[in-house]
């Protein structure tokens, strides 16, 4: 396909192309290689990621961050903190209770859930909630100029470069403060990571669970079998992350001649790799358009694969499992307070979700 800087390049969308390509060191995931896949997208390369944005980096540089955080984000350790994440999420259903029918779900719960759980693991003040959400927000958006990207970009290291200075001074017990004393770290590698890491907490799982009951509610026998079987919740998350695909594309170069599916991808061709449509894949998931809780939804995409693998994605699968159950247990009637048309898709952003999503119930 034609890249908007007229770059000739590649789609892949079958999900054996797409999971090989994610997992073949070949193909590079540093941003100054690769050519914009988005609409209105600068002219040529884009400039190299910021230092401690893993998502741009290729190994070894991305191996030394990855085995740094390996550890910190084990299931264990992310199980331990469900309990944690119940009390966050009973606290925010008795919220939206108190808002009242008609309360929109992604202010109310969706969205203060995973950054209370990010801001705790990290050691990053919530109160500071509105100053590094806008500036995530801004990062996320595909429609914002170049000029508001990188003055975000700046404005959340420069918030993350006090937090750390401050940990570098007062040792403290958290992700952040951790990493604070590793002295194989920079302080423009601590800055940069700990950005990747909150930019990347914030939104993703917020925008699963909206999403995700987004999608429950318009198809109310599948809510209905998660409601009446809470232990569906595990393989019910799977199944929502295969259907809704939120982070819906990634990118790559080839750094060398590849021959793949009996097509030769040149060095320096870019391909771009729709994660929706290989989790739409036919061949493997029957009746890929069907939601179903059911589906053993084992293999999909929408936490990546390869090195870049989502790190944080047992820390969602908690938030989701115990999240998307409680909603719907504590509110039986639940339904969309507008027609489902009305609700504002984030067609503008990176991740998909929805902007608002407006509830309501029996209050009786």
């Amino acid at each position: 396909m034609t890249y908007p800087d007229g770059h000739v390049g590649w789609l892949a969308t079958g999900h054996s192309t797409v999971r090989s390509v994610m997992g073949d060191r070949r193909f590079s995931s540093r941003y100054e290689l690769m050519h914009h896949p988005f609409p209105g997208g600068p002219e040529g390369p884009l400039p190299p990621a910021p230092v401690g944005d893993m998502t741009g980096m290729d190994a070894p540089g991305h191996t030394r961050f990855r085995r740094l955080l390996a550890g910190k984000f084990t299931v264990r350790r992310m199980r331990q903190l469900t309990e944690r994440v119940r009390e966050i999420t009973a606290e925010h259903l008795d919220a939206l209770e108190r808002r009242g029918p008609g309360a929109d779900l992604v202010e109310t719960f969706a969205r203060p859930i995973p950054a209370l759980m990010i801001c705790e693991l990290l050691g990053v003040p919530y109160a500071d909630r509105d100053r590094f959400q806008d500036h995530a927000h801004t990062l996320m958006s595909q429609d914002v100029e170049p000029e508001e990207r990188y003055a975000a970009m700046v404005g959340l290291q420069e918030y993350m470069a006090g937090l750390v200075a401050a940990k570098r001074a007062v040792p403290s017990d958290d992700l952040l403060g951790d990493l604070a004393q590793e002295s194989d770290l920079t302080e423009e590698e601590l800055v940069g990571l700990g950005g990747f890491l909150l930019a990347a907490g914030l939104d993703t799982t917020a925008n699963m669970i909206a999403h995700g009951t987004f999608a429950l509610l318009v198809h109310p026998g599948q809510a209905e079998a998660l409601r009446a079987d809470p232990a569906l919740a595990p393989q019910a998350v799977e199944e929502l992350m295969r259907y809704l695909t939120i982070a819906h594309t990634t990118v790559k170069t080839a750094l060398e001649d590849v021959e793949l599916d009996g097509r030769t991808i040149r060095a320096g061709e870019t391909v771009t790799l729709s994660l929706e449509a290989a989790n739409r894949d036919p061949e493997r998931f029957p009746g890929p358009d069907v939601l179903d809780l059911h589906r053993r939804a084992t293999g999909h995409l929408g936490f990546g694969h390869g090195i870049h693998q989502c790190l944080g994605q047992q820390l969602a699968r908690v938030e989701l499992t115990v999240a998307l159950p409680a909603l719907l247990d504590r509110f039986p009637t639940l339904r969309l307070a507008v027609p489902a048309e009305e609700v504002p898709l984030r067609t503008d952003m990176n991740i998909y979700g929805v902007h608002r999503l407006p509830v309501a119930w029996d209050e009786d």
